[in-house]
């Protein structure tokens, strides 16, 4: 972990309580590409219609927008949960160099927690670098509280 990796996560901290705020689950990503961020977001499948509407897929969105690229190699990916199948899959195929997440997701993590599609599945044709746990627990004391809100 690097100074950088927390700078980073911080501010996906802060995208996941814009997500909260718009009642939706907390969870926000910044795709980085050396120092600049090149794309970033937060959940919004509620507020969308979109079941797609991921923190990870909105911030790969934003991205291949800025770069006018779908390929965003050299990129590290800092989320607050650990990718689910869905957004595991979008990150192999835009090449992402890195994810860096905060929590683990005991539910649907594809990053080693239920499924191990970040890095090993050696099926694929690219594989992504990935370290659990940067502020985990600022992120995980997050998702309890709103879900506790909702109980």
């Amino acid at each position: 972990m690097t100074t950088n990796d927390e700078t980073f996560m911080s501010r996906a901290l802060e995208l996941a309580r814009q997500a909260e705020a718009h009642g939706e689950v907390p969870v926000g990503a910044v795709l980085v590409r050396g120092d600049e961020i090149v794309g970033e977001g937060f959940n919004r499948p509620i507020e969308s219609h979109d079941p797609s509407a991921h923190a990870e897929i909105q911030a790969l969105r934003a991205a291949g927008k800025h770069l006018e690229n779908y390929r965003l190699t050299d990129t590290t990916l800092y989320v607050t949960l650990e990718p689910c199948p869905m957004c595991a899959g979008a990150i192999v195929h835009a090449r992402v160099g890195r994810v860096v997440f905060a929590a683990s997701d005991p539910r649907t993590g594809a990053a080693g927690s239920v499924f191990d599609l970040l890095p090993s599945d050696q099926r694929f044709n690219h594989r992504t670098e990935c370290e659990g746990g940067v502020l985990a627990e600022e992120s995980a004391e997050l998702l309890r509280s709103f879900f506790r809100s909702r109980r």
